[in-house]
């Protein structure tokens, strides 16, 4: 299948744009690739460190140089609903590992934290950088040079990004991700919505909040709406690092554990030793890319993805930018229909059709790229299936079926939600900025209102409380950037200005900051660059400045005379109170070296 010539004339563009950089990172990994088994090139001393522990079997082996070694990567923690099924998965991959005579270890933990825990607190202003620590982590854990591929366990906002960072960082071993599933449907995510609102407007007090919120997130797997984690497992299988079908599958099942099994026997199939050698750093590259930015605008993803997938393309030498990702929204229809983008969540996604269905349709139409490697060891045309349990315990694959199951959940390429995938650049005399427009309704795609500028997302909920919002505005949230302090989701802020929305007053956000896979109703211009900390021009904004917030034209700007703005200066203002507390001193060099959001928001590129 051919892909769309708009989408190959993208792909090509990046292509030629990587080149300095994607060419010198192919011969690294091509360099790194050699025959045998990696701990071939380990001394005695080295080696007997590596195997200690093992069983005798295994430690004979591993003293060979024929049998592949799998080294786990691993999230598992027991506080986190999405992270404690891996706590049984070790255990699973290394029987699987010993039934096709390989041996697996777990390599390393990386730490895991949840935005859900920490949104609104002071250790929100740690969860961006997660992802580079997590990242660096992983590359401690497989730094042994003990393996000849690798499993990554991972699930959630930044834990994904950071392991395929990783992953491509080493890039001459083939790496498989194995995903636990998500939780079960709960209470339903409009019903949950509700409920916030009407604790923001004091109707219902901490109690009824907190019963709907247990009710929702009530028990393990990835939270059921369709953030960041979910997005997160969309991409890994469109860019082939998942098995077909695996993304959706509920933890504690017997199908989830066969695929499990099956993820873990297929990583030591398509190692150096093998027939069919797969190096993550050579099987990704700029068409599974595109894929995986088309499957973000196909399902109404996550907006944190125009950071990660930027950093997440750059450690395989890929130079992918905010105008690729909003030029092909231009021309990607929105597929789904989950929230916040709807009502059903990823049990009722996966239900309908899930991935095999949403990749069957875009292949239809040539969004995505077929003619791609995947761990799977064929083109993308294998992912349209529908995943089974064999009676023996396999996973069983049947054809994807060609109508979707729930036509308001997920639609046939004929017949699309909108025409566009709802994720654009915006540009202007504010910067730049990126803005998710799939939820929010089309008479709200502009808005054009008197600036209200906070400083804390504190302030912004203070004015609201005590009734000083009740009128149009834009609120401009500034010194929420990376360098300033950590980027962290204000996502805390949506009942508030949905509140304000539902009044039929005019809202907006614009923000240095991020707004995440929860981003919905009300307009939000979010990763504003360059931020204010860097004396962008959102530090210039006053109060009752005119903002127009334009989604139709992709721009963001502050209405008045050219040469009077440029000349005003750029507010400066004291940051010291986001600098210590919840660990946030341990992160000081990071704030520093932080690039922009819009060449990832990352200290390793």
């Amino acid at each position: 299948m051919s892909a769309d010539r708009r989408i190959e004339a993208i792909t090509k563009r990046i292509v030629e744009r990587s080149k300095p950089t994607r060419e010198p990172y192919l011969e690294r990994v091509r360099h790194a690739s050699t025959k045998g088994v990696k701990r071939g090139a380990l001394a005695c001393g080295n080696l007997a460190h590596g195997f200690a522990v093992c069983s005798p079997g295994d430690k004979a082996a591993l003293a060979g140089d024929t049998v592949p070694n799998l080294g786990i990567i691993t999230a598992y923690n027991d506080m986190l609903s999405a992270h404690q099924p891996f706590e049984h998965f070790p255990d699973l991959i290394r029987k699987a590992a010993a039934e096709v005579g390989g041996v697996a270890q777990v390599a390393g933990g990386v730490p895991a934290m949840c935005d859900g825990v920490t949104q609104g607190q002071p250790g929100m202003e740690l969860s961006l950088f997660s992802r580079d620590i997590i990242a660096m982590a992983a590359g401690i854990g497989l730094s042994h040079n003990m393996f000849d591929a690798a499993v990554f366990l991972g699930v959630c906002d930044k834990i994904v990004p950071g392991l395929m960072i990783a992953a491509l960082t080493f890039g001459h071993l083939p790496s498989v991700f194995v995903p636990a599933g998500p939780m079960t449907t709960g209470l339903p995510n409009d019903e949950k919505n509700r409920i916030r609102q009407l604790y923001a407007e004091g109707k219902v007090g901490r109690a009824e909040l907190l019963e709907a919120e247990s009710k929702s997130y009530h028990g393990p797997g990835t939270c059921t709406f369709y953030g960041t984690a979910n997005s997160n497992q969309m991409l890994m299988e469109i860019m082939g690092f998942h098995m077909p079908g695996a993304s959706f599958v509920n933890p504690g099942t017997p199908l989830r554990d066969a695929l499990t099994r099956e993820a873990t026997k297929r990583a030591l199939a398509i190692t150096a030793l093998g027939n069919e050698f797969t190096p993550a750093g050579e099987m990704i590259d700029e068409r599974s890319i595109v894929n995986g930015v088309v499957g973000l605008h196909a399902t109404g993803g996550s907006t944190n993805h125009t950071m990660h997938l930027i950093a997440m393309a750059r450690a395989g030498g890929i130079q992918l930018t905010w105008q690729d990702i909003s030029d092909l929204s231009d021309i990607v229809p929105l597929l789904a229909r989950v929230y916040p983008n709807g009502s059903a969540d990823v049990n009722h996604f996966h239900a309908a059709g899930g991935m095999g269905f949403l990749i069957k349709q875009l292949l239809k139409a040539g969004f995505v790229h077929d003619d791609v490697r995947t761990v799977f060891g064929q083109g993308l045309a294998a992912y349209t299936i529908e995943p089974h349990l064999n009676e023996d315990g396999t996973v069983l694959r049947q054809p994807s079926p060609e109508q979707s199951a729930d036509p308001k959940v997920l639609s046939q390429i004929e017949a699309p939600f909108q025409a566009n995938g709802g994720l654009k650049m915006l540009t202007g005399n504010m910067g730049k900025a990126v803005i998710k427009i799939s939820a929010v309704k089309p008479e709200r795609h502009i808005v054009e209102a008197p600036a209200v500028v906070f400083h804390t997302q504190q302030a912004l909920l203070d004015a609201f409380k005590d009734g000083k919002l009740n009128r149009d505005f834009v609120a401009v949230v500034r010194f929420q950037g990376p360098k300033a302090n950590g980027m962290p989701e204000l996502h805390k802020l949506t009942p508030s200005l949905g509140v304000l929305q539902d009044r039929g007053f005019k809202v907006a956000l614009i923000t240095d900051g991020r707004m995440s896979g929860a981003s919905g109703k009300v307009p939000a211009a979010i990763h504003v660059t360059p931020e204010a900390v860097d004396g962008g021009p959102i530090a210039k904004i006053k109060d009752g400045d005119m903002i127009r917030l334009d989604a139709v034209a992709g721009t963001l700007e502050v209405l008045m005379d050219a040469s009077e703005f440029a000349a005003r200066p750029a507010i400066v203002i004291d940051l010291s109170d986001n600098e210590f507390g919840m660990g946030r001193e341990l992160f000081a060099p990071l704030r520093r070296l932080a690039g922009p959001a819009d060449q990832g928001a990352s200290v390793l590129f």
